[in-house]
């Protein structure tokens, strides 16, 4: 098990002591298993949605369709630097973007991106709320 602990993982790996290959369970997961690029494909998108800035672009994303601009404005960087970073985030299908005038919004692509990071801070937040009250 992994576990966030004062803003870094801690391994807690539980190993199991048997010796028995469960053979009906490990045939259902190998059947059902997605090919290795389908697995590929999910890591990469963990990988770019794992950069702390990328993460803070998708929060406000996630809330409000932005332009370059205000995007860098709330989080004090260059729109260069913001630029950048949601060309990957486009070019890995994460955000997309429309011209209105002059202006370039950036909104999170589908349901699918929006839901899967909801989830994660969902997650987080019950991490944090379950080991909060572990320690009362």
């Amino acid at each position: 098990m992994i576990s966030i602990e004062g803003g870094y993982m801690k391994d807690s790996f539980v190993a199991c002591d048997c010796n028995v290959i469960h053979e009906s369970v490990v045939k259902r997961v190998m059947e059902d298993m997605p090919s290795d690029e389908s697995l590929e494909s999910l890591s990469l998108l963990f990988k770019i949605i794992g950069d702390n800035t990328r993460t803070k672009i998708i929060w406000l994303l996630d809330h409000e369709e932005m332009c370059v601009c205000d995007i860098a404005n709330v989080l004090g960087m260059t729109k260069s630097r913001v630029s950048h970073q949601l060309a990957i985030l486009k070019n890995a299908g994460i955000v997309k973007f429309k011209k209105v005038g002059k202006e370039v919004n950036y909104t999170l692509d589908d349901e699918h991106i929006t839901k899967l990071f909801e989830t994660g801070i969902e997650h987080i937040r019950h991490r944090l709320d379950r080991d909060y009250n572990a320690k009362i």
